[in-house]
């Protein structure tokens, strides 16, 4: 039931607004860091396979089958009682926050966190982000359908849920604030009430993380300053990672399309295709799947040379393409920095190579630096949220000393993808999930327009009808 049709309710104060919205996020930090610990205690059995029965072609063809299956009843559950809970849920969330979508956080809550444990512990290319972020925001549409808010304060509430679920699965409470600044820019009412109420959601997620054993992925890297004149090769990494996520972006929509179309009369079949692929991967390249959180840094130590990590680029590239339209929970966000730590450290092997050539010096941590300025870049390209790129990538590698070389390389990516007429990733997935669902975005209200942060008054109904009348060339 929308707030609008529910009985009407005497507001809540700020202070119990904020208390909801903490609690709320509380609530999605235990939830988040209870997904995490059952998925990392799943994901062992490619290890246990191969301890118990070693690495050959039975091995393989067993792996195969257990991902097949888990893909499998993933899919079958998500279709039968949640099909919205397919893919990440964020374009879910923006779609709820302007009126288009309903949360049927009854429904989604279950069968985000059961699907997305059976199609994740299968070694789907697909990150955790994305049902932790739909199980954060249901809980806040819970939250207030119990407390019955009205609209204002239900997106308020839906996005603080929403930045309560990424600060649980990266444990990065100010990339998850700022997530919602810049990527709901369009639906986020930006008040001082709903901006402290986000701030307090992902700090209570924080802590729920912690009260649980915090469970975030290990992807510390240790990369020193680099030199100044070193930006203008950072400059050529945003260049290329600009181009590359609107090429991604692209893709992704085309596979869903191509996969809705293709296998309209037997949509399971992805999910077994897939799955088996992604299980004998597991067991012959484990590099290749998997959402990417604990290869990063892996990645990273290991030194790879230029054309394995060429190799490792395209499979996940492919995967994540294959894996995004099977039709179950999972997000593009950790799939998406694990192939920009691919790109980053290419690009790193190749600088080196110049410089030697030049007789310049190779910087300390020169690699790392890449990787990480690529994660951000990658990330501000598709997405386009660049402020989020960097403060996401500093916070899950630690990496301070880097926010010169990540902003320039985050602006860069950010405007080629523009230039490029690139558009995020979760508009689109929007756009086509109404137009799937024979929906159409109305057109933008500029009554409706947000508030600056720090005030929270709502438009005066004396002063909205005097500028309507004048609008109209009556008068006032």
């Amino acid at each position: 039931m929308e707030p609008s049709d529910r009985p009407k309710s005497p507001p809540i104060s700020d202070g119990a607004f904020y208390f909801i919205a903490g609690f709320c996020g509380l609530a999605g930090g235990v939830v988040g860091a209870a997904f995490h610990l059952t998925v990392d205690a799943l994901l062992r059995w490619p290890a246990w396979l191969v301890a118990r029965f070693g690495s050959g072609p039975e091995t393989i063809l067993m792996a195969a089958g257990i991902a097949a299956v888990g893909l499998l009843a993933a899919f079958l559950l998500t279709r039968r009682f949640a099909p919205e809970a397919a893919g990440s849920g964020v374009q879910e969330i923006e779609g709820a926050m302007e009126g288009l979508r309903v949360v049927r956080w009854r429904r989604i809550l279950p069968v985000k966190f059961a699907g997305g444990v059976l199609a994740l512990s299968s070694g789907l290319v697909a990150g955790r982000e994305g049902p932790t972020i739909h199980m954060g925001a249901s809980i806040a549409a819970a939250a207030a359908e119990a407390f019955k808010l009205d609209r204002d304060d239900m997106r308020g509430l839906l996005a603080a849920g929403a930045a309560a679920g990424l600060a649980a699965a990266f444990n990065a409470p100010l990339a998850a604030i700022l997530f919602i600044v810049e990527e709901t820019r369009k639906q986020f009412r930006y008040t001082f009430r709903s901006y402290v109420g986000v701030i307090c959601a992902s700090a209570a997620s924080a802590m729920g993380m912690g009260l649980v054993g915090g469970t975030a992925p290990p992807m510390r890297i240790a990369a020193l300053e680099q030199p100044l004149w070193l930006l203008p090769a950072f400059v050529l990494l945003g260049v290329g990672l600009g181009g590359l996520g609107v090429v991604f972006n692209r893709c992704l929509v085309g596979a869903l399309d191509w996969t809705a179309t293709t296998f309209r009369r037997a949509p399971f079949v992805p999910a077994l295709v897939v799955g088996a692929a992604v299980g004998a991967l597991a067991i012959v390249m484990p590099e290749a799947v998997g959402g990417g959180e604990l290869l990063i840094p892996h990645l990273v130590a290991r030194d790879l040379p230029l054309a394995t990590l060429a190799l490792l680029a395209v499979l996940r590239f492919v995967g994540t393409m294959a894996s995004y339209p099977v039709g179950v929970p999972g997000g593009i966000f950790s799939p998406m920095l694990a192939l920009a730590t691919t790109v980053g450290l290419g690009v790193a092997i190749l600088m080196e190579g110049a410089l030697a050539s030049g007789g310049l010096p190779v910087p300390p941590s020169m690699a790392q630096a890449f990787a990480i300025a690529a994660m951000g870049g990658l990330f501000a390209a598709t997405i386009r949220a660049p402020m989020v790129g960097v403060v996401l990538a500093v916070e899950l590698t630690g990496a301070y000393a880097l926010i010169l070389p990540l902003l320039v390389t985050c602006v860069t990516a950010h405007v080629i993808s523009d230039w490029l007429k690139g558009r995020p990733i979760y508009e689109l997935l929007l756009e086509r999930t109404l137009r799937l669902a024979g929906q159409t975005p109305p057109p933008p209200d500029p009554t409706d327009a947000s508030s600056p942060v720090g005030t929270d008054e709502r438009p005066h109904p004396t002063r909205t009808r005097v500028k309507r009348r004048r609008h109209r060339g009556g008068k006032g």
